[in-house]
């Protein structure tokens, strides 16, 4: 059953035999219609004990994530774990297109992100610890959602996080320039002869993804405005997400646990930073470095595995 926050999206699942259900949060005006996959507590007689609400990355494709957070919740022992992954605005093709938001910026993003909190904050109340979860440039988004609501979140598990200078990291540099307006305008089109690619070709491209994530991936290339929006927030990515708050990450460590790749391209040096930001304050259980060579990119292959991980955090709070 949906909270009543959410509206049922009737839609063939990219990922069957999950128990994600398809569902949309209709954000106020001028945020529009946010797609969203709600996994309902397994013991559902009462309030769950935890509500996770997970951001993603960029792309913000709720459905590349379903692996990941179905193991979660599959791992969960308590039974009353309820998840809530909320899509970036307009990232996702929905039906009604005219219900999307007029601003999909990162500050819109992250005004989305506050209020789907909010949302399971008022549908479970006090008694139920709320969690938030990010992903690359959702664990920024993260941080924002946790200054507005710092003693209503009992814990930010940020994945792969990119939340300083990420213009400056080797895949900011390398790629900054497409996301400007002329160069996004030019590849956001070419989505009107993606769909003529079949996933078999996609999957000769993409030889080490399943086919299901194939078909997420298939969604947002044949869209032109999706991948306009996922640009558009790239680009503003560039140019807000700088200067480390140091003063934020001292006043909060004890509620951030971050994982980082032993290797990533879109982190970078910044993980010295952050590291030397929460020092000499790190625990060794909230500062965990990969050792899987699990990429950036986590929810593709290696779900399974940051699910193990997020359990193991949940269990400490």
């Amino acid at each position: 059953m949906l909270p009543s926050f959410l509206s049922p999206l009737t839609s063939i699942a990219k990922h069957p035999g999950f128990a994600a259900q398809n569902a949309i949060f209709q954000h106020k005006k001028p945020l529009g219609q946010a797609h969203c996959l709600w996994w309902p507590p397994k013991d559902d007689s009462k309030p769950p004990d935890i509500a996770l609400l997970f951001i993603p990355g960029n792309p913000g494709l709720v459905e590349f994530y379903t692996p990941f957070l179905s193991a979660l919740h599959d791992k969960d022992a308590s039974s009353r774990l309820a998840i809530l992954a909320h899509a970036h605005l307009n990232h996702t093709p929905l039906p009604s297109p005219h219900l999307n938001a007029a601003d999909h910026s990162l500050t819109a993003q992250v005004q989305s992100a506050i209020e789907a909190f909010d949302a399971l904050r008022s549908e479970f109340g006090n008694n139920t610890k709320l969690i938030l979860v990010g992903h690359s440039v959702g664990s920024w988004i993260s941080t924002q959602v946790l200054k507005a609501s710092k003693d209503a979140v009992a814990g930010a598990f940020l994945l792969f996080p990119t939340i300083s200078h990420i213009g400056n990291t080797p895949n900011g540099r390398k790629l900054s320039r497409i996301f400007t307006p002329f160069p996004r305008r030019i590849i956001s089109s070419l989505g009107h002869i993606a769909g003529l690619i079949p996933v078999s070709v996609l999957s000769f491209l993409f030889q080490e993804w399943p086919t299901s994530q194939l078909h997420v991936l298939r969604d947002l290339i044949c869209s032109p405005p999706a991948i306009e929006a996922t640009l558009s927030m790239a680009n503003d990515e560039m140019n807000t997400i700088k200067e480390l708050d140091s003063p934020f990450l001292q006043e909060c460590k004890d509620k951030l646990y971050f994982y980082y790749a032993d290797r990533d391209d879109w982190v970078g040096e910044e993980k010295d930073r952050v590291l030397k930001a929460l020092h000499p304050n790190q625990e060794v259980l909230s500062v965990v470095h990969d050792t899987h060579d699990i990429p950036h990119a986590f929810c593709i292959n290696h779900g399974d595995h940051l699910a193990e991980q997020c359990l193991s955090w949940l269990q400490r709070i």
